[in-house]
């Protein structure tokens, strides 16, 4: 990070001052480098930090930042992996810590209204207190906050039977570029009034408006959890079992897998009881009616026994559950045993083409020069492909090269995408064009245009410079 002039003049610096308080922004260097990098490892010094505590303080922050063409990130909990909250242009970063209220959880609407700063998992916990369930549980969900998880659309293990955040939130509450405050979507079931604004703002990472405000729906919370845990001494006979599964009608709360190294990341990072000569690993979740999960969790058993499973292990109680899935849990943490750098990528295809992906990345495992490690939301076809370098120039090089290989060939051959939710941020912009065409690219552009006309809100993301 090299030192470079503020973009905001001392004047600008006072008015955000009377805005916020003294004792709620901050230019100081030690307090910049905090909120100068993310999950993906990259650094950008913001100019200065401020924590707003209402969408009227960030309506007049914004309008201090649009007069002076002031870059504006919003961040959360930093912990996106697509540098979606890194301050590439400096500027101002926008920390939601004081907006933390639950302001409402609504048994009878089944609802609830939260700021962009309440934590996730926090939430979530606070709705199951009234038999209401949240469903979108990306890794991070202790630590994630609710803006971030809207502003990148989180998706999580729970993503093939409930579906991912575009699916809950109903409405926003907004701070455009130039200050003024929008309201879109409703509190009703059902709507239909002009153009879904909510949904477009939903995975827009923080590049068309501020949000100030989220409205999303709730569903009963299941009444029964059980777990399968499969051990395989083959890749593909895991990958089989995952579909098998699928194709018997069976709907996983929650069905993941890893591969080989992978075990072996977590292996040399926390203790775990899994045989050397395991490969691949299949997780389940089944919720629902006792008896429903019961059967499905046998069933379950029945498909990965045949499907040639070396191992088949059961938790119906929550405390033998969190000890199945402690492996998987701690897959992230452990690949930094591997290499210090990762390129993690989350591709996502169609449920028909996960085989032949699986198989073509076989054939990438055997030819890479850097390690490539994988673990996926399998029963969705959200496969995140991990290329793993260390700080030479030649292996991220190679990793880079890799990288484009997968994108190409999720786009070209399998009818996939680039990223079923993690983002584009920077790290996957310049790969934008390999999936969206011209034209369409194009329009994205001139809603980004008009909504932002300086391009102050997160300059440098979504799409490449």
């Amino acid at each position: 990070m090299t030192k470079k002039k503020s973009k905001i003049s001392s004047a600008a610096y006072k008015q955000l001052e009377g805005i916020v308080g003294p004792d709620h922004i901050t230019d100081a260097i030690e307090d910049r480098i905090c909120y100068s990098y993310d999950g993906t490892k990259q650094k950008a010094l913001p100019d200065a930090v401020v924590k707003p505590a209402t969408a009227q303080e960030i309506s007049e922050i914004l309008k201090v930042a649009d007069a002076g063409e002031i870059p504006v990130t919003a961040r959360g909990a930093g912990s996106g992996l697509t540098g979606g909250s890194v301050p590439l242009h400096g500027g101002l970063v926008l920390d939601f810590q004081r907006m933390n209220r639950i302001v409402e959880i609504n048994k009878v609407d089944m609802l609830a209204v939260v700021e962009p700063g309440v934590v996730m998992g926090h939430f979530q916990a606070e709705a199951e207190k009234q038999g209401l369930f949240y469903p979108p549980d990306p890794a991070s969900a202790d630590v994630a906050t609710m803006g971030g998880s809207v502003a990148e659309c989180a998706g999580g293990l729970r993503g093939l039977k409930y579906g991912v955040t575009k699916d809950y939130v109903i409405a926003l509450e907004i701070v455009l570029a130039n200050g003024d405050i929008i309201h879109t979507g409703a509190r009703t079931y059902k709507s239909v009034t002009g153009y879904d604004m909510t949904k477009l703002l939903v995975g827009s990472e923080g590049t068309l408006g501020i949000i100030t405000q989220i409205t999303v729906r709730l569903i009963p919370l299941p009444a029964s959890l059980r777990s399968v845990v499969a051990l395989f001494d083959d890749t593909n006979q895991a990958t089989d079992a995952a579909m098998r599964i699928c194709e018997e009608g069976i709907v996983p709360r929650a069905l993941e897998f890893m591969d080989g190294p992978a075990i072996a990341a977590v292996r040399d990072y926390i203790q775990v009881d899994v045989p050397a000569a395991t490969e691949a690993i299949l997780f389940s979740d089944v919720d629902g009616a006792d008896i429903t999960t019961e059967q499905e969790q046998n069933r379950i058993c029945e498909i990965c026994t045949d499907a040639g499973a070396a191992e088949t292990r059961t938790a119906a109680g929550p405390q033998e559950r969190e000890k199945l899935w402690e492996i998987r849990k701690s897959i992230s943490p452990a690949l930094y045993k591997i290499a210090p750098n990762k390129l993690n990528h989350d591709v996502c295809v169609p449920r028909s083409k996960v085989r032949a992906l699986m198989r073509w990345l076989d054939a990438v495992v055997e030819e890479a020069t850097v390690p490539v490690i994988r673990f996926a939301h399998i029963g969705d076809g959200n496969i995140h492909v991990n290329f793993m370098f260390d700080h030479s120039d030649k292996q991220k090089a190679e990793a880079e090269r890799l990288s484009k290989k997968l994108f190409k060939k999720v786009i070209n051959d399998f009818q996939g995408t680039l990223t079923g939710e993690h983002g584009v941020g920077n790290r996957k912009s310049k790969y934008l064009p390999i999936e969206i065409p011209p034209r369409e690219l194009k329009l994205m552009k001139e809603i980004k245009d008009l909504l932002d006309p300086k391009g102050i809100l997160n300059p440098g993301k979504m799409f490449w410079p």
